[in-house]
């Protein structure tokens, strides 16, 4: 994983910046800053800061000066993200209780008192009878995100919009815990198998394992949920080969952790991790509500970190086990700022406040929604047969490619196949279907059927 950049020092280069209306030098900066950088570090800080358009650079090497952007108009933002004032920063529209808690979560570390877990955060939620959520922004959620699906079998609508759901979900994921690769980097990465010159593989390795655990979420949909099974194993499949220790994939920790910029020291004692763990999980499993459940899953289980790295993930994706169950609109955290998701975690880990992670949420399911009702729109109605058979479509293409099979060998396992698992009255349609798909198979589409490119690469050299 890429090292993290402090926030705290972006924060103090904005600050200083802010103060040289007509522009900053490398050299105003570096004299202003109570911490004093490096010279090549603060250079490393300043084209950050500009590659994430929070600054603007006019002129080259030693005449570079550096401004905040300009900021047009003072109206209230409510498409799109809103730019903090006098800061250039890229925010969403929050609530008072929201904007609170940012305040508090931003000032310097050593003025924020340090904090351990407290149980009696988790103890306290009863399901059903405790709400993060109010009864009016559920059923607000609801008319956003339900669809005619509802009564399919789960994980319909997913399945749907799968091929975009699962770029976006792994893309955003990874962006919110600093990956650099681009959304095009990460097509290309999952479609093509191309990894991004300049890129560090922990940064692949982290986009790819995404893959994996959205397979598992949206592929086994009716039998996940919030047990041990599934979300140990979203743990193994997110966390696979980024771990110091191997052994760490897949089970909570016996280890003390620490975390980044924050005053919050998570449970030590391996007991009460468990115990904790399996409270959090039979809490999650009785809530009715989908989004309340969701969300609770946002807030616990970073907060609990029963995990040696990679928990913020878990709970992102653990967050769209109801959604897809469901067949509702999944959850990708399109657009969400990463300050704004930052500031919102830690005032669950600092205060046990979820008012500014409630906004970040909120916010981010309504974006989705629209992002998705869109991709359904132009993909059309699905066809029920691909539907009803889409485990066994997908399993005898992949078949045909990874066993290398030509055109005369894979005709006769389509219909030994078909024989085999499909009704009668069925087997004459699975057989097209199949043959067509196989017949239309190009690099740009081979990633549906979980085919590598070296191996469709070798196949289409023998199909003749």
């Amino acid at each position: 994983m890429p090292k993290q950049v402090p926030q705290a020092e972006l924060d103090a280069v904005l600050q200083v910046v802010d103060r040289f209306p007509e522009g900053a030098s490398i050299v105003d900066i570096s004299g202003a800053l109570a911490a004093k950088l490096p010279r090549r570090t603060l250079q490393r800080r300043l084209a950050l800061l500009v590659e994430q358009e929070r600054l603007t650079v006019e002129g080259r090497s030693r005449g570079s000066r550096y401004r905040l952007p300009v900021i047009a108009g003072t109206g209230a933002v409510v498409a799109g993200p809103a730019t903090v004032q006098g800061r250039g920063e890229v925010y969403i529209p929050i609530s008072p209780e929201g904007e609170a808690i940012k305040q508090v979560v931003r000032a310097p570390i050593q003025n924020r008192r340090p904090v351990g877990y407290n149980r009696r955060f988790l103890d306290s939620y009863r399901p059903n009878v405790t709400f993060y959520l109010s009864p009016e922004t559920r059923q607000r959620l609801l008319e956003m995100g339900r669809s005619t699906d509802r009564q399919r079998p789960a994980g319909t609508y997913a399945r749907q919009v799968y091929r975009r759901l699962l770029i976006d979900l792994s893309w955003n994921s990874s962006r919110l815990e600093g990956n650099t690769y681009s959304l095009l980097e990460t097509e290309r990465l999952f479609e093509l198998g191309e990894t991004a010159e300049g890129k560090e593989a922990l940064e692949a390795q982290m986009i790819l394992n995404h893959r994996g655990a959205i397979e598992l979420l949206v592929e086994h949909a009716a039998e996940v949920g919030f047990n041990r099974y599934t979300i140990l194993n979203l743990h193994a499949l997110l966390s696979d080969n980024l771990l110091a220790d191997p052994q760490a994939c897949g089970r909570l920790r016996t280890v003390p952790v620490g975390i980044a910029r924050t005053v919050y020291h998570p449970p030590e004692v391996p007991q009460i991790i468990d115990e904790c763990f399996q409270q959090l999980l039979d809490t999650a499993a009785a809530i009715a509500d989908p989004f309340e459940q969701a969300f609770f899953a946002m807030v616990q289980l970073p907060y609990l970190q029963p995990f040696e790295d990679v928990n913020k993930r878990v709970s992102r994706l653990a967050a769209n086990l109801p959604l897809i169950r469901d067949n509702l609109s999944p959850l990708s955290f399109v657009d969400v700022p990463d300050r704004a998701y930052i500031d919102g975690t830690l005032g669950v880990y600092e205060l046990n406040r979820i008012e500014l992670l409630r906004d970040v949420f909120i916010w981010a399911y309504e974006r989705s929604c629209a992002r998705y009702a869109a991709v359904r729109q132009s993909l059309g109605e699905p066809d029920p047969f691909r539907l009803r058979y889409r485990v066994p479509l997908a399993e005898a293409v992949a078949e045909i490619v990874t066993g290398g099979m030509d055109k005369k060998t894979a005709a006769g396992f389509i219909k030994r196949r078909a024989a085999e698992g499909i009704p009668r009255e069925d087997q004459a349609r699975f057989i097209e279907v199949v043959e067509t798909a196989v017949m239309h198979l190009h690099e740009g589409n081979i990633a549906r059927y979980r085919v590598r490119p070296s191996h469709y690469q070798k196949w289409k050299a023998t199909w003749r």
